[in-house]
């Protein structure tokens, strides 16, 4: 059997598995009745986040080589098919199941097995004002945008098909459990007291620490060991994509309150805020070390900032949400200048700025909480908040590092020399962008074809 068929009889099996596995439901605590208006900003804020995955594909789409474009955009994309159907099998589950054991360290990967259970009714635990579909279908969104953050470090090396097997195990193994311990009423941090709005160590150091390990393990490629520049293919797809990226944050973030509230407001102008305020800190910061204020920069920061507000942004107010995005926007500047200086390649830098913009959110959240944090007098959350992260760093780091060398023992993550020379859009996908570049003039007249693509004209 080829192993190209595998995939296929993998969607197969699970129309099968649809149609005849049955879950162990438990009697699910009843919430109130459904808020109407609760619903109508729920569905939109869903469909704000949903937004924000082609806006990655964008923001990274237009930073790589042009060569790689195509596999780049569609890296993010894909995760729209994989993670959605991971999540009703199991995903959601092993996040907001039923505690296993009051450990607070995973759901019962069978109370919503293939979203049995899962229905039109509100949850006293996870969604008192809306249906528990409901707020299954939002937390289904942040699945699927964490991995798909993740890309950005080893972009222009991967095979597509181990790709796809990393994020499958990713999801169930590291994205999960830390859902379950931050966000699950049951869960470990929750218990503690640890403050993640939204998700600032689910999503954001999750992500940021596999990208590390991705990296690390991939090792560099060709042109970075050659020292070659590398020069973003298209610099309008990052701008779109940090538009979309910006504008579907209100959904990610506001929406996080669970409701049309005060609460969601709050949320929608300390995200607002902090990404305008790391914006112009990034691109004011670099044109003091002799810089020219440049698009790239601007648009980096911006998003750096939502990073960092993220998991404060219902416990700050707007005044500290400035403080927020100007620390982050900074100290991840001068990371990925570090980056640079080093013999890491982190393509996009996905580690710099998620993955140290989500720690310095998280500490920042520890420090400015409303009631609970330092400002207030209080130290506890802000001594569980350095727990939390440490135990996020080692959980995401080793846990990933783990993950692609098993991925790496079923499938060579690494696409070989040849194929990364012509680049992945061809090698892995058999597709180009050539009509967004110069050469697609050349293309569509015939003077360039698919086969005469080399290293040298692309």
């Amino acid at each position: 059997m080829k192993r190209a068929t595998l995939p296929f009889l993998a969607i197969v099996l699970l129309c099968f598995f649809a149609l005849f596995a049955k879950g162990w439901s438990t009697d699910q605590p009843k919430g109130g009745e459904v808020n109407s208006g609760d619903v109508a900003w729920m569905l939109t804020a869903s469909g704000l986040v949903l937004l924000m995955t082609p806006g990655l594909s964008f923001f990274y789409g237009g930073m790589v080589s042009f060569k790689n474009v195509v596999s780049t955009m569609l890296q993010s994309l894909v995760a729209l098919g994989i993670m959605s159907l991971v999540w009703v099998v199991l995903g959601f589950s092993l996040a907001f199941g039923d505690d296993v054991g009051g450990w607070g360290l995973i759901g019962n990967p069978l109370t919503f097995l293939m979203f049995d259970g899962v229905g039109e009714l509100t949850n006293a635990k996870l969604s008192p004002t809306i249906p528990l579909l409901l707020f299954a279908m939002f937390q289904l969104k942040f699945a699927i945008i964490t991995p798909a953050l993740i890309t950005g470090s080893f972009a222009e090396r991967v095979r597509f098909s181990a790709y796809l097997c990393f994020i499958v195990l990713f999801s169930l193994v590291i994205y999960a459990p830390l859902a379950h311990w931050t966000w699950h009423p049951d869960g470990i941090f929750y218990k503690w007291g640890v403050k993640d709005f939204a998700g600032g160590t689910v999503v954001h150091m999750s992500a940021g620490f596999a990208a590390l390990a991705g990296a690390m393990i991939l090792g560099r490629r060709r042109s970075h060991l050659a020292n070659q520049s590398h020069e973003p293919a298209n610099v309008p797809f990052v701008i779109l994509g940090t538009g979309m990226l910006w504008f579907g944050w209100f959904g990610f973030n506001a929406g996080s309150a669970l409701g049309a509230s005060p609460l969601a407001v709050t949320a929608f102008a300390t995200t607002n805020t902090a990404s305008a305020a790391a914006m112009l800190a990034w691109m004011f910061f670099d044109w003091m070390k002799g810089a020219k204020p440049s698009a790239m920069g601007a648009c980096i920061g911006a998003v750096v900032g939502l990073v960092a507000i993220t998991p404060a942004a219902g416990f700050v107010t707007v005044r500290e949400s400035i403080v927020i995005g100007v620390v982050a926007s900074v100290v991840s500047n001068l990371a990925v200048h570090w980056r640079t200086k080093s013999s890491l390649d982190d393509t996009l830098d996905v580690f710099p700025c998620h993955g140290v913009g989500g720690m310095v959110g998280m500490i920042l959240t520890g420090v400015f909480a409303k009631d609970v944090g330092l400002t207030s007098g209080h130290y506890q959350t802000f001594l569980y908040h350095l727990l939390a992260l440490v135990i996020v760093m080692v959980h995401s780091f080793v846990g990933a590092w783990l993950l692609y060398k098993l991925t790496d023992l079923v499938i060579p993550l690494r696409v070989t020399p040849e194929q990364e020379s012509i680049g992945l859009d061809l090698s892995q996908h058999g597709e180009s962008a050539l009509a967004t570049n110069i050469l697609g003039a050349s293309y569509q007249n015939g003077s360039i074809h698919h086969e005469d693509l080399t290293p040298a004209t692309v």
